[in-house]
């Protein structure tokens, strides 16, 4: 094994008694804290009022863990979900489906800007951004579980998780890094995109970068993986593969969309909230 990487790190950080805190748990939390940081500064180059950024992380929050939740069951093991549907929302949170997460957190955004009335896809524009580094983070975290590890391989990059007794023996593609590198590349070039034009990016340009790059990505890394559940080893492609083509297509479909209407005024408010914010600065102004 000379030249792999031997990785044997504890996922706990410290614990006391039955109470644990683990490196999973910490970079999860992580990627919401930070991403609070991003979205306000996000928000404040566009002028828009900061006070809806609680509303938005309780949103975020609630929509990744439970369409993470609800995803894994629905999946992977839909038998669990029949029997005892409770345990979607009951410690231990083990098992988290990103594409569950994904529809989650969309279905969440849509929730929240409707309430706000506030632009769908201006909404999602932004927060994907924070989405890549929590992606980023969340995939760190399975690397110190020693968890969704790769295939037997030979590169000198290889990792022998000492910890996953399932697949101890032999050097592996070290997957988790795969993603996460992925993802942290993305979250740069959103960034990027985004700090070019700002209130002007074509709504629907960086949502659908995001989906394409994390997803095709996503199904490309899985033939560098282990099949997560034994009935994927009876697909020519697995869960996480087939999941990923209709996800990689309304990625598509958005950047169509934003192509299209590029050189049309981007708006963060619907009109309806534009027109009550006129008239409020109407009546100041009068008074």
């Amino acid at each position: 094994m000379f030249g792999y990487i031997i990785w044997d790190v504890n996922p706990e950080i410290f614990s006391i008694g039955s109470f644990s805190i683990r490196w999973y748990g910490l970079l999860f939390a992580s990627g919401f804290l930070v991403g609070q940081r991003i979205m306000t500064h996000v928000f404040r180059k566009e002028g828009i009022k900061e006070t809806l950024l609680d509303s938005l992380l309780l949103t975020m929050v609630i929509a990744t863990v439970l369409g993470a939740r609800f995803g894994h069951f629905l999946f992977y093991e839909p038998e669990v979900l029949l029997k005892n549907p409770l345990q979607v929302i009951t410690p231990p949170f083990a098992g988290l489906a990103s594409h569950g997460a994904a529809i989650g957190i969309l279905l969440g955004l849509f929730i929240y800007a409707r309430n706000k009335k506030m632009s769908f896809l201006w909404v999602c524009d932004r927060i994907v951004i924070v989405v890549a580094l929590a992606g980023c983070f969340i995939r760190l975290g399975n690397l110190m579980n020693s968890e969704i590890v790769g295939k037997v391989t030979d590169v000198p990059w290889a990792f022998v998780f000492t910890r996953n007794y399932e697949f101890t023996q032999y050097p592996r593609h070290p997957a988790q890094l795969y993603e996460a590198i992925a993802c942290l590349v993305l979250c740069f070039i959103l960034f990027r995109l985004w700090s070019q034009r700002k209130s002007q990016t074509p709504q629907g340009m960086l949502v659908g970068i995001f989906l394409i790059w994390v997803f095709g990505l996503r199904f490309v890394i899985e033939f560098f993986k282990e099949n997560q559940v034994a009935f994927e080893n009876e697909l020519a492609y697995n869960m996480g593969q087939i999941l990923s083509i209709p996800v990689v297509l309304l990625g598509v479909i958005f950047l169509i969309y934003a192509l299209k209407n590029k050189d049309k005024k981007q708006v963060t408010f619907t009109d309806s909230a534009a027109e009550e914010a006129n008239r409020a600065e109407s009546q100041v102004a009068k008074s």
